[in-house]
């Protein structure tokens, strides 16, 4: 049975919530890709000079893959802190330190003035930001999940996810501008800074309107619920959310890593690699590729809601299978309309891209918080979510460049992404649909062979719900 803290929001709390959890991912996908936009286009000159250029930009996307090594950290620390004291103050910290990070890179001294020193530098603060946004995600959808109806969760929830190519849009909108009105010249002498500063302004916004929001009911219910069994037990503390996770969840954290795979690898492809590829094999300048990217990012954050919606409907996985088989398909495809050099095609070719990849990244959000128990879910969803990306995200534009540079042709390429695809769709065709699952109930009914890979609820599990909430 439906407890009152999964009762549906008031009307006029649960779209502020939603803007607060949207403005909030959008700010941090913004730095975030706003860094993976940079080291396509100038970072491999201005902190890596002297090498070759396509070794420049394999050195650049290193840096950039950094940023996802830290990502797991994030989601270990924030999820574990998420689930301890709520997810309202661990999404204000994560967007204080993405948006510091991200002003300070503007304001970083070149190699040309500091020699060495920069690209040290650069890479710390690379690390920061993967570290904010590795705790960043979670907490966002589960703001959002914990606060919305079961019936329109999928809805709800994908919202927080239209944060990635909102973020993107404007990411790529503010160098787009810069690199029309500015000189090739202006732009790489001081012109890129200017995106990055930005931030300071964007996080003030960001910051005004989260905490203007109130903790999830679901998580406040659960903590309450946890209280009075230490005090009646005269427990000192419960165990560690991410040991809980481990032991309970694990198969559901397999389930999410795999289901990010196709997700994860052909979006960086589609969005990043795409500025190295069609500049230098397809001949297109960067202003061409850019607004390409603008473009297919409008589209794709107009997608997201509707696949989530969809996902409402017709369930998470065959709306998540559509869009890994999808991105497979589309590869060959993509590279080659892309190799035509021009711009309409250009635009398709990253356009149909991006509204296969909707229709895994919009349910994704739902999916994954139906998977885990109230007093774990923080921890679960974002160490299923981050720790795939070290694997998928992280190496995606390096390995795409590096493959580039080895065969001189995007068939490896397109086959690198396709086994990504076949690895999404065993791990969401062996899930668990997840849907009609209520939140509250999740952890008391729901263990980690009932969310993820099938077979019945052990007592572990139910031992999980028992003591978590």
């Amino acid at each position: 049975m439906a407890s009152a803290a999964s009762a549906p929001p008031t009307p006029a709390k649960l779209p502020r919530i939603v803007a607060a959890s949207l403005i909030g991912t959008t700010i941090e996908w913004y730095d975030f890709f706003l860094y993976g936009s940079a080291a396509a286009l100038v970072f491999n000159k201005l902190f890596f000079p002297g090498s070759d250029p396509l070794v420049g930009t394999l050195l650049s996307f290193l840096t950039y893959a950094v940023g996802f090594a830290a990502r797991p950290l994030g989601a270990l620390v924030f999820g574990h802190y998420g689930d301890r004291l709520g997810r309202k103050k661990l999404l204000v910290l994560s967007l204080l330190l993405m948006g510091g990070a991200t002003f300070a890179i503007g304001l970083l001294p070149t190699h040309a003035s500091v020699g060495a020193a920069a690209p040290v530098l650069l890479t710390a603060l690379r690390l920061v930001q993967g570290f904010a946004l590795g705790g960043e995600w979670g907490g966002a959808v589960l703001l959002v999940s914990e606060h919305g109806d079961a019936r329109r969760r999928g809805f709800w929830a994908s919202w927080p996810q239209t944060g990635a190519p909102a973020g993107q849009l404007l990411a790529t909108g503010v160098l787009s501008l810069l690199t029309a009105v500015l000189s090739d010249d202006a732009f790489g002498s001081w012109g890129w800074r200017i995106p990055f500063l930005l931030s300071g302004v964007l996080v003030v916004v960001g910051l005004w309107i989260r905490l203007s929001v109130d903790e999830s009911p679901v998580f406040r219910e659960a903590l309450e619920r946890a209280e009075a069994r230490r005090a009646e037990r005269a427990e000192d503390a419960e165990k560690l959310p991410l040991v809980s996770v481990l032991r309970h969840h694990w198969r559901d954290v397999l389930v999410a890593m795999g289901a990010r795979m196709a997700e994860n690898i052909s979006y960086y492809v589609i969005t990043a690699f795409i500025l190295v590829y069609a500049t230098t094999s397809a001949g297109v300048s960067k202003q061409t590729a850019l607004n390409a990217v603008l473009i297919g990012s409008a589209v794709h954050f107009a997608v997201i809601p509707a696949w989530g919606a969809l996902s409402d409907r017709v369930g998470r996985r065959p709306v998540y299978l559509l869009g890994a088989a999808g991105v497979g398909l589309w590869m060959f495809p993509f590279f080659s309309l892309v190799d035509t050099a021009t711009f309409g095609n250009l635009v398709l070719a990253v356009t149909v891209g991006l509204v296969l990849h909707g229709a895994m990244y919009a349910p994704q959000a739902a999916f994954f918080s139906e998977m885990f128990a109230t007093r774990m879910r923080y921890s679960g969803a974002s160490i299923g979510a981050q720790f795939s990306s070290v694997a998928a995200g992280a190496p995606a534009p390096l390995i795409a460049t590096a493959l580039l540079a080895d065969y001189g042709s995007s068939t490896p390429i397109a086959l690198y992404v396709i086994a990504a695809a076949v690895l999404t769709l065993i791990a969401v065709g062996v899930a668990q649909e997840t849907r009609h699952r209520d939140l509250a109930d999740v952890g008391a009914g729901h263990g980690a062979g009932a969310g993820a890979m099938g077979g019945s609820e052990t007592a572990g599990a139910s031992a999980s719900g028992a003591s978590t909430g």
